[in-house]
């Protein structure tokens, strides 16, 4: 009955630790995996007591006295028959090639696997622990120790003898040791020990803090991280312990060595082993619980934890619950945590199972990530290590997160991810086509389909179209726009937009897309008439870039409907293509167009249109006014005459005056601004451009019995006419406007051009004086003469070749040089004497004479 009770509470318990893992989020450290093959059939008749990890190998104590060497996949390799009772202890040199082990009925033996030598002792007592020298393979360090009462170092004589010597005993069994480099540590029933073997001494005692513990129930573990670090966990308390070489000043009596403890802190449960992890620590707990239904106290799983240490505290980094064989009948002292530090391995040892716990790897982490549907997760950590993943495939991937989208309906999100997951792969492509088009789908993953690298079949883009064909005119408008014309064949998609206009005949979007297709299709003739049809604005980008100039000659009068500035300015740039009589002609009887044409035209050269000048007049009469008095004024090719009879005939004025000055006759001009305009600052500045007296005078006789007329002119001819000539006509009694200002005005433009003249006066002086000066100043300078001069008048050089010869010459301000006898005598009408050069030119400054004589 109360087995059948605790088989039922074990079960309860891991239900629901099964539970809690599932409901967790958190991934896991290490993954987990039973010791197979060999250890399976050892431990179906035998039971595991201890084990010890080599690199290479694994070598397994039972309670049957059987040693047995294992692979790493727990294959058996060799087995050793040392005791018929339990192996308490099994230890290898770092070299893997010795061997010591120990058992329960004193039997102790220290040999080689490869070699002969071999020690075999049998004590009075069962030996509890152990240990040969890591370095047992030099022949200098043959020595090893084992605990039972007493710890005994046993060392090989140069004479091949083994000597004992006993290092500690008085504290009851020895239990633990752990062997590193020059220091040995050890567990007594009072605490832990380190022993320095070169030294020969006992450096440190760490006494154990819950002497409540039975020792042989709750056995202390010790684990070196390295050379100078022993981590010591007993019970629930785990101690971090530094050895430090001590200062020459502070030994005196004492070891050269101390230890300090740097990290100290409780745990949750009982220690039941320890190794490190980097800078962490793994802790295999023996857990302890209480049923809420019997309140009885029960065995549960074993928990494998991996922990921050802190200096008085740790910090849970993972914890997992490990259902190991027989867990409900084990005790603390049955598991046993062993480790390689090559390859980060944790052996989690118990009679009845060997569990093997591995860092993660990304794999694992990848299947982790799977398993809680996390893909977009996974396909990233997938890209990142690509090199590093052996059993997973990216694709694979990929295509499961396609899969899972769209199970949950986002189609969207799945259809962009086929972008990135599939890449150039067209097979992959199509069936996931095909597989959006059995749910309906098509439409998401149209924006996404390759176009380029690779290009699928026709079949694949036609089908998207002739989707959107059914039910969404702009979508497939859009498509028509984005894909290019050679993934699909071209006339099955127009004859499916055919067969849609005969229902909707004047949908515009189909009509567009319609044309877009046969412009794809070089059928331009038939894409330009749906352009012009829609007005739209791609027909004259439609017809520079397929130059269909010689398509829209009977097309002109539809452009200029359309779009008359952008028709215009392409039918100029193509002259050469489209000639100006053919346009002319094309809009002969659509004169309004005709005239923007022209118009244009005369803007960009007033003389390529010249043959329609006479014509423009009509037109711009008719339809632009304010453009015909500059048009007058810029031709020179309009007949003025012609001009001049339309002008009159609609009363334009201001082009008929100035048809008439043009025409020269100024004076009917003049005539018809007074009498049609009544303007007289328009006479007065008509009367300014001509700058003729007689138009002024008529314009004073016009305007002598206008007294307004008379105040414009007191106000403005001032500077033209002499203002006494308009005052004296002016009848006595006659009263004009402003009359007052008008003659201050005059007085003041009077004293203004006294002073502007004056002031000019005073220019002109000063300035006439300065270059007087210049002159002076420059005429008074000495002119360089030699052997290089000549003169002007015989050709012969100006100084004599016998410089003792007297000589005489004439040197002009101007440079010209004479021979004095060449130069002509002065008469007596003309003393003076002037350069024959500059004098046949005009007589001026620098014909003076400096004359020199030797």
């Amino acid at each position: 009955m109360a087995e059948a009770e605790e088989q039922e509470t074990g079960s309860l318990e891991e239900s629901t630790d099964e539970s809690e893992e599932e409901e967790s989020e958190e991934e896991p450290k290490l993954k987990y995996e039973r010791l197979s093959n060999g250890v399976t059939e050892i431990l179906q008749k035998d039971a595991a007591s201890c084990m010890t990890v080599h690199d290479k190998f694994l070598a397994l104590g039972t309670h049957y006295g059987k040693v047995y060497l294992l692979d790493v996949q727990g294959n058996i390799t060799q087995k050793f028959d040392v005791s018929p009772v339990k192996i308490n202890q099994v230890s290898l040199d770092e070299s893997g090639e010795h061997m010591g082990v120990c058992a329960e009925d004193g039997k102790v033996q220290v040999f080689g696997l490869y070699s002969g030598e071999e020690f075999h002792e049998t004590f009075d007592c069962p030996i509890k622990i152990i240990a040969v020298h890591p370095h047992f393979v030099r022949s200098s360090c043959k020595q090893f120790v084992t605990g039972g009462k007493k710890l005994l170092l046993f060392e090989r004589s140069w004479m091949s003898r083994w000597k004992s010597s006993i290092l500690h005993e008085g504290e009851g069994n020895i239990r633990s040791v752990k062997w590193r480099g020059h220091l040995i540590a050890w567990a007594n029933n009072m605490g832990v020990k380190i022993f320095d073997i070169t030294s020969k001494q006992r450096i440190t005692n760490v006494p154990r803090d819950d002497i409540s513990l039975r020792p042989d129930m709750y056995p202390c573990s010790l684990c070196w991280k390295d050379n100078v670090t022993l981590i010591i966990g007993w019970g629930t308390s785990v101690k971090i312990c530094s050895v430090k070489e001590r200062h020459a000043n502070e030994m005196r009596d004492l070891p050269s060595r101390y230890v300090e403890i740097v990290s100290q802190f409780e745990t949750e449960f009982y220690i039941s082993g320890l190794a490190p992890l980097c800078d962490q620590l793994v802790v295999l707990s023996y857990v302890k619980e209480v049923s809420e239904k019997t309140e009885r106290e029960y065995c549960a799983r074993p928990r494998l934890d991996i922990i921050q240490p802190l200096s008085e505290t740790c910090e849970e980094i993972s914890s997992d619950a490990l259902t190991v064989r027989g867990f409900q009948e084990n005790e603390c002292r049955d598991y046993h945590l062993e480790y390689s530090e090559g390859e980060s391995l944790f052996y989690i040892v118990s009679p009845r199972d060997v569990v093997v716990a591995k860092e993660r790897d990304q794999d694992d982490h990848i299947d982790w990530l799977l398993e809680k549907k996390k893909y977009e997760e996974a396909l990233m950590a997938a890209e990142i290590s690509q090199k590093n993943i052996k059993r997973h495939k990216i694709l694979d991937i990929g295509l499961a997160y396609i899969n899972h989208l769209v199970a949950r309906g986002e189609y969207d999100i799945a259809a962009r991810k086929c972008q990135k997951i599939l890449g150039k792969n067209a097979a992959l492509w199509e069936y996931e086509v095909y597989k959006f088009k059995e749910i309906g789908q098509l439409k998401a993953i149209s924006p996404y389909l390759p176009r380029g690298d690779p290009v699928l079949k026709p079949l694949i883009y036609e089908m998207i179209l002739h989707e959107f064909l059914e039910s969404d005119y702009e979508g497939f408008a859009t498509l028509i726009r984005e894909w290019p014309g050679d993934l699909y064949n071209n006339s099955v998609i127009v004859q499916a937009v055919r067969d849609h206009l005969k229902k909707d005949s004047q949908n515009r979007t189909l009509l567009k897309t319609l044309a877009e297709l046969y412009t794809y299709d070089k059928n331009y003739g038939n894409a330009l008439e749906i352009y012009l049809t829609l007005r739209h604005k791609d027909v004259f980008q439609l017809i520079h870039k397929h130059n269909l100039f010689s398509s829209i000659k009977d097309k002109i009068v539809l452009l200029m409907d359309f779009d008359s500035e952008k028709a215009v300015d392409m039918l100029l740039d193509n002259e050469d293509k489209i000639s100006i009589k053919k346009v002319v002609e094309e809009l002969e009887d659509r004169p309004e167009l005709q005239h923007v044409y022209l118009h244009k035209l005369f803007k960009r050269d007033h003389h390529k249109g010249q043959r329609y000048h006479e014509k423009q007049i009509s037109l711009y009469a008719e339809f632009d006014r304010p453009n015909l008095l500059p048009f007058l004024r810029d031709s020179i090719h309009c007949p003025l005459e012609k001009a001049l009879e339309i002008c009159q005939q609609r009363n334009f004025v201001e082009e008929t005056v100035y048809l008439l000055s043009r025409m020269g006759n100024s004076r009917s001009a003049l005539k018809m601004i007074m009498e049609e305009l009544h303007d007289v600052d328009k006479a007065i500045e008509f009367a300014k451009e001509q700058d003729d007296a007689e138009l002024w005078e008529d314009l004073i006789l016009y305007s002598i019995d206008k007294p307004p007329f008379i105040t414009g002119l007191l106000n403005n001819i001032g500077t033209h006419v002499d203002p006494i000539l308009l005052i004296h006509r002016i009848k006595e009694g006659m009263e004009i406007p402003n009359l007052r200002d008008s003659l201050v005005k005059i007085l003041q433009d009077y004293n203004l051009q006294i002073l502007l003249r004056e002031g000019c006066k005073k220019i002109l002086v000063a300035d006439s004086l300065s270059l007087l000066k210049k002159m002076h100043r420059t005429q008074m300078k000495g002119i360089l003469v030699d052997e290089e001069n000549i003169c002007e008048s015989c050709l012969s050089p100006i100084l004599p070749s016998d410089a003792a010869k007297p000589f005489s010459m004439v040197v002009f301000h101007c440079r010209h040089m004479f021979h004095k006898e060449c130069l002509p005598v002065p008469s007596m009408t003309s003393p003076a004497q002037f350069c024959n050069i500059c004098s046949a030119k005009h007589r001026g400054p620098g014909s003076a004479i400096l004359e020199m004589k030797k």
